[in-house]
């Protein structure tokens, strides 16, 4: 215990990492690029630049959260919510490869009632956390959330525009025969959410048969009793998954919504071609 990395913590001990620590796991990046260069994969930059961003991304967040946990003001939290959600929405737009115009605000739209709607159940209901928007709780919460959604609402709203582009004959031809806008298109809606929801499903599969989470490894980490740790990462995981659900359908209703008029009558919304 001499070298100081270990520190006792109401009679749990803790490992303490130091900058040099932080800097010897950056070196394992090399074994990565290294790779890249050997087999041509074209990765090598990429990897440098992740590597760097990485590191000053959750720098000077660290540095941020720091000083918003010593204030614990309202505010200051619900704008680092705020930010990390338009973040999150900006990220699922530009992962849709058939953008149309007033798909950042359904996105946003989605993530911010989905995630916001979650996150204070989770805060309120489950954790009962006293102020509910106290800083070290809420906002690694609403970022596994929102990490999650993402995802899900950008594979969901790919599928939806990908399967009413190609078969919009086919819905035309159910709305000919009295078919509604959601029954036209309720196939395609349900083949979009499972997919948008595969990714947390096949997690909640195999977590602690095939991988122990970030949030329970770094409790346990930290010196938390690892029965604790386990009951925090499953009601995370469910939290998750209530969140991506949510996040899915929102998307999926607000595609919908875009490509049918008032009337009922199909109109594809112009695509917002990428540079």
């Amino acid at each position: 215990m001499g070298d100081g990395r270990w520190a006792n913590d109401e009679g749990r001990w803790r490992m303490m990492l130091s900058f040099l620590d932080v800097l010897l796991a950056s070196l394992l990046l090399v074994i990565t690029i290294v790779i890249s260069v050997k087999l041509r994969l074209g990765l090598a930059k990429t990897l440098i630049i992740a590597g760097v961003r990485t590191i000053v991304q959750l720098s000077l967040i660290g540095l941020i959260l720091a000083w918003v946990f010593a204030r614990e003001s309202a505010w200051q939290v619900l704008t680092i919510l705020s930010i990390m959600t338009l973040i999150a929405a900006f990220a699922a737009k530009h992962r849709v490869k058939r953008p149309y115009h007033g798909l950042l605000f359904d996105t946003i739209a989605s993530l911010s009632v989905a995630t916001g709607v979650i996150t204070l159940l989770a805060m309120t209901l489950i954790l009962k956390i006293t102020p509910w928007y106290r800083p070290q709780y809420i906002i690694p919460i609403l970022g596994l959330i929102l990490g999650n959604s993402l995802t899900a609402i950008s594979l969901t709203t790919n599928n939806l525009i990908n399967d009413i582009h190609d078969k919009k004959s086919f819905v035309i031809a159910k709305l000919s025969l009295s078919a509604t806008p959601f029954e036209a298109t309720h196939a395609f809606i349900k083949n979009a959410i499972v997919n948008g929801m595969m990714p947390t499903v096949n997690s909640m599969m195999v977590v602690g048969l095939v991988s122990l989470p970030g949030m329970m490894t770094g409790q346990i980490l930290a010196g938390a009793d690892p029965t604790q740790a386990v009951r925090y990462q499953i009601v995370t995981m469910f939290f998750i998954c209530a969140g991506s659900t949510l996040a899915s359908t929102l998307a999926a209703l607000l595609v919908v919504k875009r490509f049918f008029n008032a009337r009922g009558q199909l109109v594809i919304p112009e695509i917002k071609h990428k540079h």
